[in-house]
């Protein structure tokens, strides 16, 4: 029975990003006390309990909205390695055994040039699995929402996973893909724009991305994402020692100051704090935390580069001062921090103050 029940938590990463993901898994598991041991490839990790209980309450402890590194999170059975005479049955039969039933069907694969190479045989497998399902009565119109993720890994190995309502990525594998817009002086606009659609609610946009609103952007050129901002309308004080784009400038929506990013002071409360500076982590987070405690803006959006290694406990170590800080000075914040797909080696942070 036990290799019915899904043991194993599946996490999508960026590639490169697996020991970062994984020690994020560990974390959570080592916070339940759940003895769990771990599996990776290039663009996923997996822990899986060693006492062969459900993994589930670890998953959904462990939701993914609070997640960082990971793209995708998924409750999932044991990998399966295929016949390439017929890959179809084994999977039919563990879902058979899991008892598993619900509403959607996704494949998905490793964000690598072998996942992608995977794409003519998925395709060809996926309406007559659909189809099975559908008889079988596993694929349904009411299943509470639950998706199936069939994840290959390569042509004859896949691992299934479920995924839950309000705890799961709502993209395919997880990523968020944006069209750059030509206009843009960088492709760094593209950095903004996903971070709003991770952090802000759509319906929440002509709310809290409102035209006529005031935004700072620090280290701003040439004004990838001053660009995001003048495209919602705002007025955009752009501070940065270097050159911003001339079209961007005849918008007649932008103060480009040539000062310092780190001591620059806005002269009234403002809407939006962005900043994409590069620069030490511990530095960036001693100029957003004055920022905020000062209450100098409502909302901030920012980025912190990483270290190559122990990225992690980096990211943990920055989260806690700024929390800490918040709540010496009294301040109440939401904050969040995502690796974006369009991020690279940094994450992206994002903080609401509650006044």
């Amino acid at each position: 029975m036990s290799d019915t029940v899904p043991t194993s938590w599946l996490v999508y990463c960026r590639p490169g990003f697996e020991n970062d993901a994984l020690a994020e898994m560990q974390h959570h598991a080592q916070q339940l006390d759940v003895p769990c041991e771990s599996v990776r490839g290039e663009g996923w990790v997996s822990v899986t309990r060693q006492d062969g209980e459900a993994i589930n309450d670890l998953h959904r402890r462990a939701a993914f909205h609070r997640l960082i590194f990971a793209r995708q999170s998924l409750a999932a059975l044991p990998a399966l390695a295929l016949s390439r005479d017929d890959r179809l049955t084994a999977i039919l039969e563990q879902i058979k055994a899991s008892r598993w039933s619900f509403e959607d069907i996704w494949h998905e694969t490793p964000d690598t040039n072998e996942g992608k190479a995977l794409a003519g045989l998925i395709k060809a497998l996926t309406k007559p699995l659909q189809s099975m399902l559908k008889k079988r009565g596993a694929l349904r119109k009411k299943a509470g929402g639950r998706r199936l993720h069939i994840f290959w890994t390569d042509g004859d190995r896949v691992q299934l996973g479920m995924s839950f309502p309000d705890n799961r990525s709502d993209l395919i594998n997880g990523i968020r893909r944006l069209r750059f817009p030509s206009r843009a002086p960088s492709r760094s606009t593209l950095k903004l724009e996903e971070a709003w659609h991770e952090f802000i609610p759509r319906d929440e946009w002509d709310e809290r991305l409102a035209a006529h609103m005031q935004a700072a952007d620090l280290g701003a050129a040439p004004g990838g994402w001053t660009w995001q901002l003048v495209q919602r309308g705002m007025y955009v004080y752009a501070i940065d020692n270097g050159p911003m784009n001339k079209q961007l400038m005849d918008t007649g929506q932008i103060d480009h100051l040539r000062e310092d990013g780190f001591a620059w002071e806005p002269p009234q409360r403002l809407d939006w704090l962005v900043c994409d500076i590069v620069d030490k982590p511990v530095r960036v987070l001693a100029m957003v935390e004055r920022w905020l405690t000062r209450k100098w803006c409502r909302e901030a959006i920012f980025n912190l580069k990483l270290p190559m290694k122990k990225r992690w406990d980096e990211v943990t170590r920055c989260l806690a001062a700024l929390e800490e800080t918040l709540a010496a000075s009294g301040v109440h914040a939401t904050i969040r921090c995502r690796h974006l797909y369009h991020d690279r080696e940094e994450v992206t942070v994002h903080v609401r103050l509650a006044h």
